[in-house]
């Protein structure tokens, strides 16, 4: 008999042998990035990566400049933090740093979708058609009337809705968008009731499958948790499947749009739920958080919040007295846009990458070269390079809610880094070909909500002195930052004028 034990305990070390060799053994080439492997065979700065990404990537910058290479976990990253040296990265005119390849892998582990060819441009053409012009006006009526119902029930306002309710913040933004994005995605059946209770349900399972997301994407989860995961997983598949979808009316002209595609493709029904689950995900979870930031910052700047109602009370009219005011409204709010806008600055700290093929020449902004690895990663992070970049935004830490407005109220587009006009001044969506495709309807969501919010609601902190939460360090480089703790606040209807 062959002792399978000591064979496979002998082949586990050559293997984490030789991985650990193959970071040892790379050394900096001529006209490279400064090399910063760390001090961990193979896992190089990953704990210290993880654990505060913003400090680390700082420590990192004032050690070697604006473009650097550090290995995480066995992967070689080059970090360009010059925001100036952007533009050959973001345009990328030779088609040597590709973003579809790295996020065709993500979401098949993430979400179990086996890409097929030519669906990240599909995405992106449903979206340009179903969220733009007229048919994105079709989704704000929607979502506003599916607001509605999940803020004030079925049946309309009830007499207790006047008095004062208390709730975590986060929880409460969160539960509402989600609900009200997942209805007015999906649709509805003919009891609505247990429609809003399925989406309850699924709000729960959705946050537990959210807070296992970072760790997941990193492979840090527990047994245990790896198996949490694939039952969240089945279950989402389950309650999206394409099937259970025929039965309900009002599904999406974008969600069909896309389905329709993949149907014309062959692609499974099985693996149509499993992209129905992906554009959950990539749909609904950041709305929530970043409607979080904008109350949380108006609650806390009590002069944000009474410029914001001045506007509504003008946009709207006697219009805004009602849940079903005209969305059109959404295209003439200025100061709504300067607050959304930089809330996103505050609180959106996604993480761009690009996959190296071939061996690829990058000019920086001070006219440098630099030879970039085939098979690296290109990444860039915008939140500290640009958002917090104090040349580029005065005071840069502070909730300015006419930081993007000009005297006359107008938008504010000018903005200049080392006395250089900057083109990309925020990237919270992204930018270049990995833009989210669907912005346009996330924007109009969280504008509809906290329009809704401040003109028919009595809102208040419990405590007003409560500071700002930090950020769960978990969640940088994911899209919207989430509080390391929830807030709470009081919210009442008010009553009709």
């Amino acid at each position: 008999m062959v002792p399978w034990g000591p064979v496979l305990g002998a082949l586990l070390v050559v293997i984490v042998g030789y991985l650990c060799l193959v970071g040892l053994l790379r050394q900096r080439r001529p006209q490279e990035p400064p090399l910063d492997k760390g001090s961990v065979p193979w896992l190089g700065h990953a704990m210290a990566f993880r654990k505060n990404m913003p400090e680390f990537l700082k420590q990192m910058r004032a050690k070697h400049g604006d473009i650097f290479t550090v290995q995480l976990g066995g992967q070689y990253f080059t970090f360009v933090m010059d925001p100036l040296s952007f533009g050959p990265i973001l345009k990328d005119v030779k088609r040597k740093l590709d973003f579809v390849e790295y996020a065709e892998k993500l979401v098949l582990k993430v979400f179990g979708y086996q890409s097929v060819p030519g669906d990240h441009r599909m995405i992106h053409s449903a979206s340009t058609k179903h969220l733009m012009g007229h048919g994105l006006e079709d989704l704000n009526k929607t979502m506003r009337d599916s607001l509605s119902l999940v803020i004030l029930g079925p049946a309309g306002p009830r007499p207790e809705a006047s008095r004062w309710h208390e709730d975590g913040l986060f929880h409460f933004c969160y539960n509402v968008l989600f609900k009200a994005g997942y209805l007015s995605l999906f649709g509805y059946t003919k009891d609505t009731e247990q429609d809003l209770l399925r989406a309850e349900e699924l709000f729960t399972q959705f946050r537990k499958f959210d807070r296992l997301f970072p760790r997941f994407v990193y492979s840090l989860l527990g047994p245990r948790e790896w198996l949490e995961v694939g039952r969240l997983q089945r279950l989402f598949h389950k309650t999206l499947s394409v099937r259970e979808n025929l039965e309900k009316d009002g599904v999406s002209n974008w969600i069909a749009h896309m389905l329709q595609f993949l149907r014309e493709q062959g692609v499974a029904p099985a693996m149509q739920d499993k992209f129905n689950f992906m554009m959950l995900w990539a749909s609904q979870g950041n709305t929530g958080p970043t409607s979080f930031w904008a109350l949380l910052f108006l609650l806390k700047h009590p002069e944000a919040m009474q410029a914001l109602r001045k506007e509504a009370a003008q946009v709207l009219g006697e219009a805004g007295q009602s849940f079903t005011f005209d969305v059109s409204a959404l295209q003439r709010t200025p100061v709504l846009d300067s607050v959304m806008e930089e809330t996103l600055r505050l609180g959106a700290a996604p993480t761009l990458l690009r996959v190296v093929h071939d061996d690829h020449v990058l000019t920086m902004a001070s006219g440098e070269e630099y030879r970039l690895r085939s098979g690296d990663i290109v990444a860039l992070f915008p939140y500290l390079s640009v958002h917090m970049d104090p040349d580029i935004h005065p005071e840069p830490a502070a909730f300015k809610y006419d930081r993007f407005l000009n005297p006359d109220g107008s938008r504010k587009v000018d903005f200049y880094k080392a006395g250089k006009k900057i083109h990309h001044y925020t990237m919270p969506w992204g930018s270049g070909v990995s833009m989210c495709p669907g912005r346009f309807l996330a924007l109009s969501e969280m504008k509809l909500f906290v329009l809704l919010m401040i003109t028919h609601f009595d809102l208040e902190l419990v405590d007003p002195d409560v500071p700002v939460p930090p950020v769960d360090p978990q969640r940088w480089g994911f899209g919207t930052t989430q509080p390391s703790h929830d807030v709470r606040f009081r919210y009442r209807l008010r009553s009709p004028e």
